[in-house]
């Protein structure tokens, strides 16, 4: 049984008063998880006083969010670490903290620690929620400080959030992930699966939709596992359908989908709804039943082409995009062409495509058969010319067609024009006002890009 509690001030019950305590600045890797995570990060340290700046060089606390999913991000995050220690050395009262995905691997911590003493702060995943109190300690005691829990300790509820201004919105509704893959670490880093109470969930959002937000995005591992661990019986198919009523919020997204746990009554449920947008993302990962067994990812190669079919029965304009890795231990050559022919028989409007990345502490790390990276740059350059081609030809499709588009904000290149999505979770760009942003548009598709369309007001 999972524990809530509500989040309490540290710093509010020693301090009455606020004056600027000073500046930060967040840096984040990874994903729209960690993303968030640096939302309430940053809510926490405005609460305390800190005010935000946009460069490192004049912040009082640097903040590094850290992801630990592949080897490029860890590497950045070192190199970050090193050039800091010149400007720690300039400023000694300048508090480094490093905390996510990152630490939260065995032995890093010390790693940190060892390579980087100029750092003041290291914790993980599990208690972001403590970051006040870590600052407080390390303002009075000038100590460093390193908090790692091995495992949760519940769900911290009523933490301050510092969104950024705009439309859309994320919502966690779902922490850890119990699926295992065999290449990868975040059940590891992030602990097993662990659902939000709903009543929090819908207060967080229905406060969304009283400021103005237009948009939510719900945040989770694996969202279609959402309520296994409640007491209550409410699936994720149940959550939808709660927050559809909600006044405000026009549109609901969600991610990350795993296609075991996606059924039939979940597409019913989208189909049926008016504000669940038609958009699917859907981790395939290998078109070949072998790599898949070997991946963990528990589906064949025929279940999710069973699933893309029942998903266009219901709804047929729906936007389907995945993720794909090439070069996973023993992939050969028919392994790679079955993912192509997936790729094909599918035709994805995108794909987040990559080579595996080998990761200490995961199963797949140990396999034998590991794929030489000459042919995994090859296989990757392949797999991506074929999805570009597709993913152009589906996007001309919409030409001629009227898309209802929610407005975000005007295009950074030419203020002249707006940029929003459609349903489908498609950028597009057409002229228009500023008095138009925040409104669901009706726009008429005049031509396609590779990532984008552009139209005119209907």
């Amino acid at each position: 049984m999972m524990t809530f509690c509500k989040y309490n001030s540290f710093v509010t019950l020693i301090r009455k008063d606020y004056a600027s305590l000073g500046s930060y600045y967040i840096k984040t890797f990874g994903c729209q998880m960690n993303e968030h995570d640096s939302e309430v990060l940053a809510g926490v340290l405005e609460e305390m006083g800190y005010a935000p700046v946009a460069e490192s060089e004049k912040a009082d606390i640097i903040l590094l969010n850290t992801c630990c999913v592949r080897e490029t991000a860890e590497n950045k995050v070192f190199s970050f670490l090193g050039r800091l220690r010149a400007q720690k050395a300039k400023n000694p009262e300048l508090i480094i903290a490093i905390c996510g995905c990152m630490p939260q691997q065995k032995g890093m911590a010390s790693r940190i620690r060892h390579l980087f003493p100029h750092v003041d702060l290291v914790f993980g995943t599990h208690n972001l929620h403590r970051l006040e109190e870590h600052i407080v300690k390390i303002t009075g005691k000038r100590e460093p400080v390193t908090e790692i829990w091995p495992v949760p300790r519940g769900i911290a509820e009523g933490l301050p959030v510092k969104r950024k201004a705009g439309i859309s919105a994320w919502v966690t509704i779902m922490y850890g992930c119990d699926n295992y893959c065999t290449y990868c670490i975040v059940p590891y880093v992030r602990g097993r699966e662990r659902s939000r109470n709903p009543e929090e969930i819908i207060a967080e959002v229905t406060k969304l939709g009283e400021n103005g937000f237009k948009e939510v995005v719900l945040l989770g591992q694996n969202v279609n596992s959402y309520g296994k661990d409640l007491d209550q019986k409410l699936d994720f198919s149940g959550l939808l359908e709660r927050l559809e009523d909600l006044n405000g919020i026009l549109r609901i997204r969600y991610m990350t989908s795993h296609p075991r746990d996606f059924n039939n009554t979940l597409i019913q449920t989208i189909a049926s709804s008016g504000k669940v947008c038609e958009q699917f993302h859907l981790p395939v990962q290998a078109g070949s039943n072998q790599i898949l067994k070997r991946m963990n990812r528990g589906y064949t190669r025929e279940e999710y082409l069973r699933l893309i079919k029942n998903i266009k029965k219901l709804l047929p304009r729906s936007t389907v995009t995945t993720d794909i890795m090439v070069g996973f231990p023993n992939e050969t050559e028919e392994d790679f062409e079955q993912t192509l022919d997936l790729v094909r028989q599918v035709r994805f409007d995108s794909a987040f495509t990559f080579v595996y990345n080998n990761r200490p502490g995961t199963p797949a790390s140990e396999m034998a058969g590991q794929v030489p990276g000459e042919v995994k740059k090859r296989r990757i350059q392949t797999l991506i010319k074929l999805q570009n081609d597709i993913s152009l030809e589906k996007n001309r499709e919409a030409v001629g067609q009227i898309e209802e588009i929610l407005v975000e904000g005007e295009r950074m290149k030419n203020e002249r024009f707006l940029c929003g999505r459609n349903r489908g979770g498609k950028m597009v760009v057409f002229p228009g006002e500023q008095s138009l942003i925040g409104h669901i548009v009706p726009v008429t598709i005049n031509s396609a890009h590779l990532t984008y369309l552009v139209g005119r007001r209907a």
